[in-house]
């Protein structure tokens, strides 16, 4: 690890040692897992356990608390959002990069399709060098994540661009019972550090700070050389209606890449399964946070305001097809988006009204973000550039305003009605004058939703609503494509989605607690900025029908188990039948786990599996990603505060795929239109891994 890192998290320990009294040594009360629901009436959440039944607006919608994301065995930061019923997240490169996500149907790319906000701030990045709605989750610390509330489906007028999927808001922690340390090492280079403490300040003030060190080197032929810093500092006032809270975050990270390789190339013994065709692939990427928040609540209403400024930016190299653009300097391409300024704010207003003998529930809000960027694509050679294929200046504006009515018409039936407005703006400064230009669009989203008790236990959903996720907004002012020279024509700005569903939650047993979705998406188009060949590329309008069972059963007090199953249909709407697969689009998953954390001393751990299905890689089928089923488990004992533990990671040592491509690329002396082929990026094999922790 690189010296500064460590000086930076031994002086994060003494600060963290400093602001925790000795006093508060005692345990962590079980029932501490709790969420505050921004609300009229503050609502408690246990784990995942607590029935929604009366209170979600739909079936889709669920929350987990930290006593439950810890209990799972995790190898990246962002599996954290594998708590969402038929979310898959992989990796198609190296560790720092964001994670590649799945998600009812959806090839979600980077997250063009589900919105993930992290206390307020949007983590999804419009216009970004490498994908539309880059979702990068790397810089959280696991431990120091309080909870999250994720929403499937575009039915929440809270839920703006790229939510036609759904989204996920984290909540991360305020304070804690005890200081937190940890120090682990493991198999292929994994070291990491932790602590995190927190102090009481004055009347109702809290000062929390953590931070995290990381090195990995993974698997692979090239070492990863994984260099991650990542911190936080938070103060929080608790008054006896209100709670004010500013949060400042920050990130460092640096890797080798580790992309997708060719089959041919494994197969033939040119290079190894976990080797690679460039080796001098990899990235660096930081992210620097500020962010304060406000809420009250009365007897009648509640306010809520926030806004945040971001810093952040993203150096990558990546060579996907080797050597068949350019066959003498190689296809090599840095995406660097420098610097990039995100700043925002948002604010909410609940009310209370009376009416036909009835109190309903109006929800009105308002948000705006703006983001300045120097985003560049760069034809490199070993990294060093060669030429720019474009470079632009992008200023996007955006805002949006909606408004939510709960209404209670009896005791077992009540609807939520929604509608949303965007306005957005974009701004383009291009290297190109043909490229350069200013576009703006606006959209409505109208939602409903419709909940009937029939039981005590059992309540039935319907739901449909319209959402929307934009475009790169080169995308739309390009005329001329910068790698051709060719003329192109603009994307829309915003692509509009339509979406229904009808749900069930029961509990069928006592601590037993299900949910059962049939669910239907369409997309406009899915039209997307290809930041790999910096142009748009337009496919035809989509459809995604589908089933989502999810289950979650807390036995007693420390056994708890899931099983959470999805199956789904997605087709292009125009294109001919026997061409109509959307490629890299997850048929099934399979998620399931049993854990045990005691109250007291003893012994606890978790086992895991997780299975997605073959898939189409093309649009014609012919060409077909094969099933992937890793299982996970961790075991450990806690006396007192400390906790020794044993990881191990795909435990059967399968030799699956992260993620399959099927596309043309060319090695050395193959023909110059190249070798459609398999392209896929290795699940790691089997590895160990031993966490020491106290606090925890």
């Amino acid at each position: 690890m690189r010296s500064f890192g460590t000086y930076a998290f031994v002086g994060l320990t003494v600060v963290v040692s400093a602001l925790t009294p000795a006093g508060l040594q005692g345990q962590e009360d079980p029932e501490r897992d709790t969420l505050p629901i921004f609300d009229l009436e503050p609502l408690t959440v246990i784990g995942r356990v607590d029935d929604l039944t009366g209170l979600a607006s739909t079936a889709s919608v669920g929350y987990v608390g930290f006593r439950d994301l810890n209990r799972r065995p995790i190898v990246r930061e962002g599996e954290l959002l594998e708590t969402v019923p038929g979310m898959i997240l992989t990796q198609h490169s190296g560790s720092g990069k964001s994670n590649q996500m799945f998600v009812r149907g959806f090839n979600l790319d980077h997250g063009t399709d589900f919105a993930t906000r992290v206390e307020g701030m949007p983590v999804n990045i419009p216009t970004h060098a490498h994908g539309q709605g880059y979702t990068d989750l790397n810089f959280l610390i696991p431990e120091l994540v309080d909870n999250i509330e994720y929403s499937l489906g575009n039915y929440y007028a809270d839920i703006g661009d790229f939510g036609s999927a759904g989204g996920a808001e984290i909540q991360l922690r305020r304070d804690l019972e005890r200081p937190m340390f940890l120090l682990g090492a493991g198999e292929f280079g994994h070291q990491r550090m932790l602590a995190a403490g927190a102090l009481k300040i004055g009347s109702g003030g809290t000062l929390l700070a953590g931070g995290e060190l990381r090195g990995y080197d993974g698997p692979w032929d090239l070492p990863e050389e994984v260099q991650k810093v990542s911190g936080l500092l938070r103060y929080t006032h608790e008054g006896e209606s209100s709670r004010f809270s500013v949060l400042a975050m920050g990130y460092d990270n640096s890797w080798q890449s580790s992309d997708q390789i060719p089959l041919r190339a494994v197969q033939s013994g040119t290079i190894s399964r976990f080797g690679q065709i460039d080796e001098t692939l990899g990235g660096e990427s930081s992210r620097f946070s500020l962010a304060a928040s406000w809420t009250r609540s009365g007897e009648a209403s509640s306010q809520r305001i926030e806004a945040y400024g971001i810093r952040y930016g993203l150096d990558l190299f990546s060579n996907f097809t080797y050597l068949l653009d350019n066959p003498n300097i190689g296809d090599q391409l840095r995406q660097n988006d420098d610097a990039r300024l995100t700043y925002g704010a948002s604010f909410a207003h609940q009310q209370l009204m009376g009416w036909a003998s009835r109190e309903h529930r109006l929800t009105v809000g308002a948000e705006f973000r703006g983001d300045q960027a120097d985003v560049t694509l760069s034809r490199t050679r070993e990294r060093s550039t060669l030429s720019i294929v474009r470079s632009d200046d992008v200023s996007q504006l955006s805002s949006g305003a909606y408004a939510e009515l709960v209404s209670p018409w009896t005791e077992r039936f009540s609807t939520t009605i929604g509608l949303r407005g965007d306005v957005y703006r974009f701004d383009v400064a291009s290297d190109r004058p043909e490229n350069t230009g200013v576009e703006s669009d606006a959209i409505l989203s109208p939602k409903l939703s419709m909940a009937f008790r029939p039981t005590d236990d059992v309540e039935v959903y319907l739901a449909g609503g319209f959402g929307f996720h934009s475009n790169d907004a080169r995308g739309t002012v390009t005329t001329i494509d910068p790698a051709s020279s060719e003329v192109a024509d603009p994307v829309d700005p915003l692509v509009q989605s339509r979406g229904a569903e009808f749900g069930l939650r029961a509990t069928p047993v006592d601590g037993l607690r299900s949910t059962a979705t049939l669910w239907t998406v369409d997309l406009d188009s899915e039209l997307l900025f290809v930041g790999d060949a910096g142009n748009t590329e337009a496919s035809d309008p989509s459809r995604r029908v589908g089933v989502t069972f999810a289950n979650f059963y807390r036995v007693n007090a420390q056994w708890n188990a899931d099983l959470d199953v999805s199956f789904t249909r997605a087709r292009f709407r125009e294109a001919d039948e026997g061409a109509d697969r959307i490629p890299g689009a997850l048929e099934n998953v399979v998620a399931l786990g049993i854990s045990r954390d005691p109250l007291e001393d003893g012994v606890f751990g978790a086992i895991r599996l997780r299975r997605f299905g073959t898939y189409a890689l093309i649009e014609d089928n012919s060409q077909r990603a094969n099933a992937n089923a890793l299982v996970n488990m961790q075991v450990g004992y806690r006396f007192g505060n400390t906790r020794i533990s044993l990881s191990m990671f795909n435990m059967f040592d399968e030799e699956h795929s992260d993620i399959q491509y099927f596309y043309p690329s060319r090695l050395a002396g193959e023909p110059a239109g190249g070798v459609e082929d398999l392209h896929f990026h290795p699940a790691e094999p089997r590895a160990l891994r031993v966490n020491v922790s106290w606090g925890m």
